[in-house]
């Protein structure tokens, strides 16, 4: 039987009512798609930080 914790209390959820089954839904979807953001930013920061770096290549060095 699939078990939730959810504010220190363990529910089993199959005996959630069917709004609280859409809920939990709504929660997983939302959930799975900031996964999905986060990973996203990775990437992002990942090739902003190579970009980065090449153009401080490309750049003149300051003088001091």
């Amino acid at each position: 039987m699939p078990k939730m914790t959810i504010d220190g209390q363990e529910y089993d959820t199959e005996d959630f009512s069917e709004e609280a089954k859409a809920q939990l839904l709504s929660i997983q979807v939302v959930d799975r798609k900031i996964a999905d953001l986060n990973a996203d930013i990775a990437i992002m920061q990942t090739a902003r930080n190579t970009y980065a770096k090449a153009l401080s290549e490309l750049l003149p060095k300051s003088k001091q």
